[in-house]
């Protein structure tokens, strides 16, 4: 699991590679993380957008951004938490995937939420260190 903490909203990230949904003879690897937010914070806060920067093994990069998750957009008391699930297809059998959420408060004040960097590996993946 990979985790960050931003103005004490937690973002917890485990990924799970799909294998009955990859297909490497024809170059398409599957994904699938789990995500939990925690709001440790005293106030209450909603999650706007969602922005991620996702890099293939070759370098390709490719940017995602939109409103919420998953089609929604959760507002969070102190003390609650939200979870989702979503999915990531590469060409590669490896990449890296990082982000942030906006967040707002009560009071109208956005601030963005890191989403901790984490690694997309194929099973018995060969890892050549330089």
């Amino acid at each position: 699991m990979y985790r960050a903490r931003t103005c004490d909203i937690e973002v917890v990230v485990e990924p799970y590679y799909l294998e009955e949904q990859s297909s490497p003879e024809d170059s398409r690897y599957v994904w699938a993380y789990h995500i939990v937010i925690e709001n440790h914070s005293d106030q209450a806060v909603r999650l706007t957008h969602r922005y991620w920067h996702i890099t293939d093994q070759n370098g390709l990069v490719d940017e995602v951004e939109g409103p919420g998750v998953v089609g929604e957009q959760p507002r969070l008391l102190p003390g609650d938490s939200y979870e989702y699930s979503s999915g990531c297809p590469l060409d590669t059998p490896s990449g890296i995937m990082f982000g942030h959420y906006r967040m707002e408060d009560d009071q109208g004040k956005a601030f963005n939420v890191e989403i901790p960097a984490f690694s997309l590996d194929s099973p018995g993946l060969l890892r050549v260190l330089n």
